[in-house]
């Protein structure tokens, strides 16, 4: 990854260095998004901390709902509820993803079942950096919204959503080791 960004708004007791990002555009309206933050947290917090389905609202910003509505084995369908304000205006969106856990590579990869985007998929990766203590953590999203949908401030607004999603995400896991 590239275009790396330094955390500028967050404290510094935290172990942040840097959060990278990309984006890749695709033709009608598609993007995909990827973002990695270096963290200190322990990969098992790490996995509890995404595999909390119904809780995920309760430190996911802009996440309204999370509810596991479906679970067999390592197969898991979700639906959440997403909300953000653009210029005034309140925008929702809900998904329902179909998810695939695969605890000893972790990873999630979820794709869209239904919901307010054409496309949706993705996967959150837990990594080891070797030869440290620290781990990589890694949101990548491929999004498509529908004609009517302003992809330039969703564009906008999904980047600045990565980064505050995987802080809060290594926030929580963080509270967990204490």
């Amino acid at each position: 990854m590239n275009n790396s960004q330094e955390s500028d708004n967050h404290p510094q007791n935290y172990d942040y260095r840097t959060i990278e990002q990309t984006m890749e555009k695709f033709p009608g309206g598609t993007r995909r998004l990827a973002a990695q933050l270096t963290t200190s947290a322990t990969f098992d917090s790490l996995w509890s901390v995404l595999t909390d389905y119904d809780r995920l609202n309760l430190y996911i910003p802009n996440l309204l709902s999370s509810k596991k509505i479906y679970q067999r084995n390592n197969n898991v369908h979700l639906k959440q509820v997403g909300a953000q304000d653009f210029l005034g205006m309140k925008f929702s969106a809900e998904v329902t993803i179909d998810l695939f856990e695969e605890k000893e590579l972790g990873l999630l990869k979820f794709t869209l079942i239904k919901g307010d985007f054409r496309k949706f998929e993705g996967s959150w990766k837990i990594q080891k950096i070797k030869e440290t203590f620290k781990n990589s953590l890694i949101y990548e999203l491929t999004v498509q919204g529908f004609q009517w949908m302003p992809i330039g401030m969703i564009e906008k607004r999904l980047k600045k959503d990565l980064s505050e999603n995987l802080l809060a995400v290594d926030k929580q896991a963080k509270s967990l080791n204490k």
